[in-house]
């Protein structure tokens, strides 16, 4: 399986913006579709954006559509999500999640990834 780290995570003033990286090791992430998932504490862990395996297709939660952007760097084997506008409620650990393949349009699953990195604190002052 692949193995994953997140970076990036941090402290922000409300509409203040923080790229954040997942960085895969052990595999090339070119054949890997890819989530980016938070969990804020008391909440269940969600899924805010992904990737498909083929870069085609990305999803987004309601909440973040219009503010967050999912990218790759196959290159640097790396997977970025780009949070603007950041709102408090953007509070949370978010994580990196990949899944070898899978369909055409990106899961929002959580039980279709089997390899999740250690994740990142995001916190938002207001």
């Amino acid at each position: 399986q692949v193995q994953l780290v997140e970076s990036g995570g941090g402290l922000v003033q409300a509409g203040g913006s923080l790229r954040l990286s997942c960085a895969a090791s052990g595999r090339t992430f070119s054949s890997y579709a890819v989530g980016w998932f938070r969990q804020a504490p008391g909440k269940e862990r969600e899924c805010v954006a992904a990737i498909s395996w083929s870069g085609g297709s990305t999803y987004y939660a309601d909440s973040v559509k219009g503010r967050f952007t999912i990218s790759r760097d196959i290159a640097k084997n790396t997977v970025y999500l780009q949070l603007n506008s950041l709102k408090p409620e953007d509070t949370a650990v978010y994580y990196c999640a990949a899944r070898w393949r899978g369909s055409v349009l990106p899961s929002t699953d959580r039980a279709d990834f089997p390899s999740w990195g250690q994740g990142t604190q995001v916190t938002v002052s207001s």
